[in-house]
């Protein structure tokens, strides 16, 4: 319940502040609101403002989100190991220091998220440093911080804001098209109006939205096959194959939102709409790295 009130506060809070700019927007540049290109400039604010405000604030909501423990003093023997593992794969793979933290969960996972390579945080769970041993637990905080040193989570939102406004730009292009179609079949000029009108855009933004999933979803196990090797280099691709074996002998919980994307594990019934290739083939990867 609480990360649902945060989301749908988060979200209130951005529309509302992408609404404001919005409206600059439009009379800085004198842009014609029902013209294409009005069209298409309030679909890239609200496709692009939107992923970009998520980012911004996306190590905020993590931590309240999952009630993330930072690390700063360290208070036992597994929180000093935590914070310099951290600290010397940070060194090697050349990024500032992220902030690293503990939430509670039995299930074995981890995240990174932040809005740079250089602010950024590093998450495990409770469930994931008691079930791994030392050197797989090693290997998947070499996997987050590779995820950070590609700037994974930057492209993740360049790409996601383009797939944004593509879909929203598409559903409204379509709805005028199917209005301005039953119009002239209509001797009583009754096009699409009010409530139909954005009940129709709302069930294609929907389709759309799923399609260009599929993209995100590709380039998103791409990701991980790269932090993959990235955890390989660190660390040894033995120790990041024994983690994703451990991986696959649990049971882990889908993080939320966006966060699913930069776990160590996700899952799904179809892989095109898997965040994470499966298991398998991730090893299968490793083993053949040279």
């Amino acid at each position: 319940m609480k990360r649902i009130i945060l989301f749908i506060a988060t979200n209130l809070a951005v529309v509302l502040v992408l609404g404001v700019v919005l409206n600059i927007v439009f009379s800085m540049l004198g842009i014609d609101r029902s013209s294409i290109t009005g069209l298409l400039v309030f679909c890239a604010v609200f496709g692009f403002g939107g992923a970009f405000i998520s980012l911004l604030i996306s190590k905020w909501m993590a931590k309240r989100a999952y009630n993330v423990q930072i690390i700063e003093q360290p208070r036992n023997e597994i929180e000093h190991w935590l914070l310099s593992t951290v600290t010397r794969q940070a060194q090697q793979a050349g990024i500032g220091m992220p902030e690293v933290g503990i939430y509670d969960s039995p299930d074995m996972n981890a995240f990174a998220t932040g809005a740079s390579r250089n602010s950024s945080l590093v998450a495990v769970s409770t469930g994931l440093m008691r079930s791994m041993s030392r050197d797989e637990a090693e290997a998947v905080l070499a996997h987050e911080v590779s995820h950070i040193a590609n700037g994974d989570m930057v492209t993740m939102t360049l790409l996601q804001g383009v797939v944004n406004t593509f879909v929203m730009f598409f559903a409204r292009i379509v709805a005028n098209l199917i209005s301005s179609a039953m119009n002239k079949n209509n001797e009583e000029g009754g096009g699409l109006g009010g409530m139909a009108y954005f009940g129709v855009v709302m069930v294609l933004e929907l389709v759309f939205g799923m399609l260009a999933s599929i993209i995100v979803m590709w380039f998103s196990r791409y990701r991980e096959y790269r932090a993959d090797e990235g955890s390989a280099r660190l660390v040894g691709k033995d120790k990041m194959i024994a983690a994703l074996q451990r991986l696959g002998q649990g049971s882990q919980a889908e993080l939320d939102g966006s966060l699913a994307a930069f776990g160590i594990n996700g899952r799904g019934k179809s892989e095109l709409f898997m965040s994470h290739p499966p298991l398998e083939k991730r090893i299968q990867s490793l083993r053949n790295l040279n």
